[in-house]
């Protein structure tokens, strides 16, 4: 049997002689680290696949419009109203999986803890992990709609005068990108805050956008049924075209009768789609004739009642997701 040996080095107690950034610093290196966790950068090829790959298929629909533009010549300028609403989606989804790898897996690690003791507070800790997340998200964003404005430049006659008439596009897609993305930010962030399972952070966020859509489109859904034409009222959609007789009615105009199942309050029910408040915004700033149904109901709400929704759907979170970090320092 051998005995086992080792060294003692005394070295003596010696004081920290490198820099001290203080709490700016603190919060700047929290920013950098919370925005390279969002890419996976300075991590393994396997943590780099799913950021790279959701931002491909964000970026993708505005890309192949552009290949299209630019290579083949064709198709009809495009809205940027319209491609929010197809990235929108596609950021809530982005949000909801890669949102939690930013605050969960300090808490079950006991960093946060770490994190705030002094000289960073719990609303820096919050305020630099969030603004990291929505400086990816915004760029995401931005950089897609500048392919579709360069898209409709190339479709254009020409691409200067094109964006002499239409440069107001630019701060409309600027902000309403501002605001979707504080929304996709704020929310998965806050759910974060409460669950120790990534996953269950996740699949919460995307149910609750997948079950407010159906249940606004069953409040608002229009009932139509054939009418006589001297019993149809104002609502009537008309069929101009001649057909053969219908329940005894004569051949000739065809008249439907279309009412909300709820009447009136079918613009109410409209804003229950939670994941669509970001756009009803966005449909203020842009200029859009074909606006679907949605936004045509809102369109009959004061401006302000949309504006405040989203002000509850976001600022209710983001105080909860900061109360939350208060607590756990205390």
């Amino acid at each position: 049997m051998t005995e086992a040996q080792g060294e003692i080095y005394d070295l003596g107690y010696q004081h920290y002689a490198g820099p001290r950034g203080g709490r700016l610093h603190a919060v700047r290196s929290l920013w950098v680290n919370s925005f390279r966790t969002t890419l996976g950068l300075g991590r393994g090829g396997r943590a780099k696949i799913l950021p790279v790959l959701m931002s491909l298929v964000i970026v993708a629909p505005p890309a192949v419009y552009l290949v299209f533009a630019a290579v083949l010549g064709i198709g009809e300028q495009a809205s940027h109203a319209d491609f929010f609403e197809i990235m929108l989606l596609l950021l809530l989804l982005f949000s909801a999986i890669m949102a939690p790898e930013l605050l969960i897996p300090d808490r079950r690690n006991g960093v946060t803890t770490l994190y705030l003791v002094r000289p960073l507070k719990a609303v820096e800790y919050v305020a630099a992990r969030w603004s990291a997340f929505l400086c990816v998200t915004l760029a995401i964003t931005l950089f897609a709609h500048v392919l579709v404005l360069a898209g409709n430049m190339l479709l254009a006659v020409s691409a200067w005068d094109y964006l002499r008439d239409n440069w107001r596009a630019i701060p409309a897609f600027v902000l309403t990108a501002v605001i979707i993305t504080v929304f996709v930010t704020t929310i998965p962030l806050a759910v974060s805050a409460f669950t120790e399972r990534r996953a269950y952070a996740a699949a919460f966020v995307i149910s609750v956008f997948i079950i407010t859509t159906p249940m606004s489109a069953l409040l608002t859904v229009e009932d139509c049924s054939l009418a006589r034409p001297q019993d149809a009222g104002s609502g009537a959609v008309v069929d101009e075209e001649p057909r053969a007789a219908i329940d005894g009615f004569s051949q000739g105009a065809v008249y439907f009768e279309c009412r909300r199942l709820t009447g009136e309050y079918a613009k109410w029910f409209v804003l229950l789609d939670a994941g669509r408040a970001p756009t009803h915004l966005g449909d203020l700033l842009f200029d859009d004739d074909e606006q679907d149904d949605y936004a045509l109901l809102v369109a009959e709400l004061p401006r302000a009642v949309p504006i405040a929704w989203y002000a509850l759907l976001v600022l209710g979170p983001g105080a909860a997701l900061i109360w939350r970090y208060r607590s756990l320092k205390t």
